[in-house]
Order: structure tokens, then C-alpha cells, then sequence
């Protein structure tokens, strides 16, 4: 199996345990996230570790150690992104496992459990979406929409879409419901490695927002920014981000 396929196969079947966890209708709202994250999790560290034992491993839900660093394969997993959807039984919400090769988000999947028609992106099937031609669409938070996406959405004429998880907002790019997922104030490795190697498999401009590469595996995982879009779009809203400044309020 290789690594994308096994990706896909974790992504797919973590997604299949959380609906069912999800089904069993002995939890809701903060306790069902918990039980998600918690059951997901074990899952996926507990494959991963007998599928690749040589490989390193991050995941949100479990203790980091430092062990990773001194590996140039690393997986990087979130096993709900969006617990808060997941736990209000909304759809979107994700599954990511992301391999980092060398600091560089290279195999990956995303598994979309919530829309319910077994949609899971990856790295070794890129799809063709169909052409829009509609007003630029970009996916922001539901609750802090980004401030340099608000910006960029007035400067070009863009249209807002409110989204949750981030895995759900890039997968919105990929699958061709939107343009652009412009994102500052705060996110981890976990909430982008997967969905940063899908994106970049299907012909998408990925980075910072200040332009500079997204780096994987380090010791701080802290992550905060990210812009990801079709690339005819990369240029202007980069160029636009820098003419705005950086947000020198408490909030960041």
C-alpha cells in the first residue's frame, strides 16, 4: 500500500468510526467532540504505528515528544478538524492525515464524513472541478473571519462563505466551491499538512501569507497563517495582504 493509499484508507475509515460514534447517540454537543477525538485518534496513532513504525508521528490528541524531529518522514494527523461541528452534528467538519517529507506537506488526505457521500480528497487522485465564473468565493470562519480576508473579499469583489473547519474550508477549494481560503490568527501543523498537500496535488497555490512556504515537522507547531486559492488569484491577494499591513491589534 502506498503512502497516499493508505492516507485515504485512514481518512476514510476514521471518518466511517466518527459517524458511528457520531450514530450512537450516547453523547452531544463538547462530550461527543471528546469521544470523536478521542476514538479517532487512537485509531489513527495505532495504525500509522503498524504501518509505519520507521516514519514520525504528530497528532493533535496525542502527548508530542521530540523524537520526530530527528526524522525526515512524519505523519501529521487531526482526527476531527472542527470538533466544535462535529460535536453540534453539522457537516462540515474533517479528517486529516498529512505526511511531511522534509518539511514539505507531500502525501495526504482529507476525509469529509459529514457531507455524507463518502467525499474523501487526496493526493494520488486529483480531480478536474468544473469552470466558474462567478464573483471570487472565499471560505471564512464562522465566528472570526480573518481580517485580510475581509479586506482582500472587498478589494476584489469577493463573495464571503462562512465555513467551519479548516480541513473543510481548503477541501471547499479543491472541490471547486470556492476560490480562495485566506486564514491569519492562529492554526497548527495538524490543521493544514493534509489539506495543504491535497490542495498543492490539485494544482493550487499554497503558502504563507506574507508569500514564504508552508514548513512542516518543527519543533513549535504552531502554524498561524495560510493563504490557499486557485493560482490566478496568488499574486494579487499576496500583493494586497502586504499593502494592508500587519494587524497590530490585542486580539493577535
Amino acid at each position: 500500500m502506498t503512502d497516499a493509499q493508505l492516507a485515504a484508507h485512514l481518512a476514510e475509515t476514521a471518518g466511517q468510526i466518527l459517524l458511528q460514534v457520531r450514530d450512537s447517540a450516547m453523547f452531544t454537543g463538547k462530550a461527543l467532540g471528546k469521544a470523536g477525538d478521542e476514538t479517532a485518534n487512537q485509531f489513527l496513532v495505532h495504525a500509522l504505528r503498524a504501518q509505519r513504525p520507521e516514519d514520525g508521528l504528530l497528532s493533535e490528541e496525542s502527548k508530542d515528544t521530540k523524537e520526530r524531529l530527528g526524522k525526515s518522514r512524519v505523519w501529521i494527523v487531526d482526527p476531527v478538524d472542527g470538533t466544535r461541528e462535529y460535536g453540534e452534528e453539522r457537516s462540515d467538519w474533517a479528517v486529516h492525515v498529512g505526511l511531511a517529507i522534509d518539511g514539505r506537506a507531500s502525501v495526504g488526505a482529507v476525509a469529509l464524513p459529514g457531507l455524507g457521500d463518502g467525499a474523501v480528497l487526496r493526493t494520488d487522485r486529483p480531480a478536474i472541478t468544473s469552470e466558474y465564473n462567478g464573483a471570487p468565493r472565499l471560505v471564512v470562519s464562522r465566528t472570526r473571519p480573518a481580517r485580510e480576508a475581509l479586506a482582500v473579499a472587498k478589494a476584489i469583489g469577493g463573495e464571503l462563505v462562512e465555513m467551519g473547519s479548516a480541513g473543510a474550508k481548503a477541501m471547499a477549494v479543491v472541490r471547486g466551491d470556492a476560490e480562495i481560503y485566506l486564514h491569519s490568527g492562529g492554526q497548527y501543523e495538524w490543521d493544514s499538512c493534509a489539506p495543504v498537500a491535497v490542495a498543492l496535488a490539485h494544482g493550487l497555490h499554497c503558502s504563507r501569507i506574507d508569500g514564504s512556504p508552508l514548513v512542516y515537522n518543527q519543533e513549535d507547531t504552531w502554524l498561524p497563517d495560510l493563504l490557499i486559492c486557485k493560482p490566478e488569484f496568488a499574486d494579487e491577494i499576496l500583493r494586497l495582504v502586504r499593502e494592508l499591513g500587519p494587524d497590530t491589534s490585542a486580539e493577535n
